[in-house]
C-alpha cells in the first residue's frame, strides 16, 4: 500500500491541540454540509473533563441544570463505577441547542475528537434541526436561556423558602415527570367569535330536534338527581377540558393548594420532561442517524487521503464497539442494541437504492433502486419516529442479518410459541411486532384525569387504562399517588380499566 503524504493528513498522532480540532472539524464540514447534504444549527464545541462528563451525566445530561438530592447521589454513583472500572464514560455529550453544544472529552485522542465530531456535531445535530418531533415540541433557540432562568429561579426559592420544602415539590414533580408531558398537539383556543357561534348552531339544533311530547312524561326524583348531576359532570368536564394526559399540567393549572413559585416549579419539571420526551421516541433513529454520518464521514476522509491507516483502524475499532450486539445468550445482552440495529437499517437503505434485490422492490416500491439515498434518508430521518421507521424501512433482509423471529408468550400457557419466523408473513409479523416495542404511548401507563368536582368534595379522579392486562406495581403506584396528593392537596383516586372490555379491574385511594 502506497504511504500517505504526511502533509495532506489532518493529523498525525494521538496528541491534539485547538490548531488540529479546527482542521478537522473544517474538513467534517465540509463532507457533512456539500457532499451529505445535512442541515446542521451553528456547532459550539467545548472541552470538559472525566469529572464534569459525570456531573453532566448525574445532572440528565443539560449544562445548565438545578440542584436536587438526587443527581448528588447519581453523580457518586456512576463516579464509584467510573474509578473502579467497571463504567467507562461516553466520548462526548450533545445538547440540542442553537447553537448546538457538543462537549468533548480532554481525554481522548484526536481520532476520537474527529469521530465524536462527526458524530454529535453533524449527525445528532441534524437529526435535532430536522425531525418532525425535535420541530414539533422543543425550542433549539430558547433552551439554555430557559435553564439558566429555572437553576437561577429554583436557587432564589431555596433561599426564599428552605431547601426542605423546595425538595420535597420537586420530589413529586420528579415522580411525575413521564406523566408531565404532551403526547398529541394541543387544539387551538377557540375565539370568542367561534364559542358564541358553536352555541348559537348547538341551540338551533336542539329547537329542531326538540318533541314537546317528551315534556309530557313524568320524571321520578331519582331520574332528576341522576340526570342533573350527568350534566353538571358533563359542564365541568368541558369547562377544564377533561380527561387530561399530562397530570403535571392539570395540577399546575388548578390545584387549590400551591403557591405561586410551586406552580413555576412544576412548569419548569413539565418543560423539562418535555423537551426529553422527542429524545425517547427516536433512539434508534437519532443514534442510528449519528452513526451513520460518522461511519460515511470518516471513509470519506480516508479515501481523500486525509486520515492515516493508523488512525483509521482506530476509528474503525471504536465504531465497532458501538455497533456491536451481543447475542441473546451472552452475559452482555441488553437488548438490541440501538446503535446496532439504526445504523444497520441506514446503510441496508442506502443498499436498497443503489443495488436493490427482487424482494426489496417488492417490499419497497417507493425508493428501490431510485438511486439517490441521501435525499431518500434525509426524508426518512425528517419524518419519522423509531416506531414507524422500523414499520416502514425494515427489511427481510436485515430480520435474518440479525436472525429475528417472534415468540408468542402468553402467561397462562406452558410454553412459548414461535408465531414468526423467516418467511413472507413472518417478515411483516416481525416488523410489526419490533416496531410496537418501541412505541412509548404503548410501554408507559395510560393515566389521566377524567373528573375533579372543585366546588365539591375536590377528589382527584384519575383512570388508567390497563393494556394487555398488565398492571400497575402496588408500592410504586400507592407511592406515587401520595405524591399526587401532596401537590394536589386532596384526596386521589385511580380507577383501573380494562381497554378492551371496559370493565373496572380495581379501584384505590389516597384515603
Amino acid at each position: 500500500m502506497a504511504k500517505r503524504a504526511t502533509s495532506s493528513l489532518l493529523f498525525t498522532g494521538s496528541d491534539w491541540n485547538f490548531s488540529t480540532l479546527s482542521r478537522a472539524y473544517d474538513a467534517i464540514e465540509t463532507v457533512a454540509l456539500d457532499e451529505m447534504g445535512l442541515d446542521v444549527y451553528p456547532n459550539q464545541l467545548e472541552i470538559i473533563s472525566s469529572e464534569q462528563m459525570l456531573d453532566a451525566y448525574s445532572s440528565v445530561g443539560m449544562p445548565l441544570m438545578y440542584q436536587h438530592w438526587s443527581f448528588g447521589k447519581r453523580f457518586i454513583f456512576e463516579d464509584n463505577l467510573y474509578r473502579r472500572g467497571q463504567r467507562g464514560l461516553a466520548y462526548e455529550l450533545v445538547i440540542n441547542s442553537n447553537p448546538c453544544i457538543t462537549y468533548l472529552m480532554e481525554e481522548n485522542t484526536m481520532a476520537m475528537q474527529a469521530l465524536v465530531t462527526a458524530h454529535a456535531s453533524f449527525g445528532h445535530n441534524h437529526f435535532f434541526k430536522n425531525n418532525y418531533l425535535f420541530r414539533q415540541w422543543t425550542d433549539a433557540g430558547a433552551i439554555l436561556g430557559y435553564m439558566d432562568f429555572a437553576k437561577k429561579y429554583i436557587a432564589k426559592c431555596e433561599e426564599r423558602h428552605g431547601t426542605e420544602a423546595v425538595e420535597a415539590i420537586l420530589d413529586s414533580a420528579h415522580a411525575l415527570m413521564d406523566h408531565g408531558v404532551f403526547r398529541y398537539r394541543r387544539p387551538p383556543r377557540l375565539s370568542s367569535e367561534k364559542v358564541r357561534e358553536r352555541a348559537r348552531e348547538r341551540l338551533e339544533y336542539e329547537e329542531q330536534t326538540y318533541s314537546d311530547l317528551w315534556r309530557t312524561l313524568p320524571l321520578s326524583s331519582e331520574s332528576r338527581d341522576a340526570e342533573e348531576d350527568e350534566r353538571n359532570a358533563s359542564e365541568r368536564k368541558k369547562v377544564l377540558n377533561l380527561p387530561e394526559e399530562n397530570l403535571l399540567y392539570f395540577i399546575e393549572k388548578h390545584s387549590l393548594i400551591l403557591e405561586p413559585w410551586q406552580r413555576e416549579i412544576l412548569r419548569i419539571v413539565r418543560v423539562i420532561a418535555q423537551y426529553f420526551y422527542p429524545q425517547r421516541q427516536t433512539k434508534v433513529m437519532n443514534e442510528g442517524c449519528a452513526t451513520f454520518v460518522h461511519y460515511t464521514i470518516i471513509n470519506r476522509l480516508f479515501d481523500q487521503g486525509r486520515l492515516s491507516e493508523g488512525n483509521m483502524l482506530e476509528l474503525l475499532k471504536s465504531h465497532s464497539n458501538v455497533v456491536f450486539q451481543p447475542d441473546f445468550d451472552d452475559p452482555r445482552f441488553p437488548g438490541i442494541n440501538p446503535y446496532a440495529l439504526g445504523f444497520a437499517m441506514m446503510q441496508d437503505i442506502e443498499r436498497i437504492c443503489m443495488n436493490p434485490t427482487s424482494e426489496d422492490k417488492e417490499w419497497f416500491p417507493s425508493f428501490a433502486g431510485n438511486g439517490d439515498w441521501r435525499e431518500t434518508l434525509l426524508d426518512a430521518w425528517a419524518n419519522h419516529r423509531d416506531e414507524s421507521f422500523v414499520l416502514q424501512y425494515l427489511s427481510p433482509n436485515l430480520i435474518r442479518k440479525f436472525r429475528l423471529f417472534l415468540l408468542s408468550d402468553v402467561a397462562t400457557d406452558k410454553y412459548c410459541e414461535v408465531s414468526s419466523i423467516h418467511d413472507e408473513r413472518g417478515y411483516a409479523a416481525v416488523r410489526k411486532a419490533l416496531a410496537r416495542s418501541y412505541d412509548v404511548g404503548g410501554r408507559q401507563p395510560d393515566i389521566q384525569v377524567v373528573d375533579v368536582d372543585l366546588l365539591g368534595d375536590r377528589q382527584l379522579r384519575l383512570k388508567h387504562t390497563v393494556s394487555d392486562g398488565i398492571l400497575l406495581d402496588e408500592a410504586s403506584r400507592d407511592e406515587t399517588l401520595r405524591h399526587i396528593r401532596h401537590l394536589w392537596g386532596y384526596e386521589v383516586s385511580l380507577a383501573g380499566v380494562d381497554r378492551e372490555s371496559d370493565s373496572l379491574l380495581y379501584e384505590c385511594s389516597t384515603s
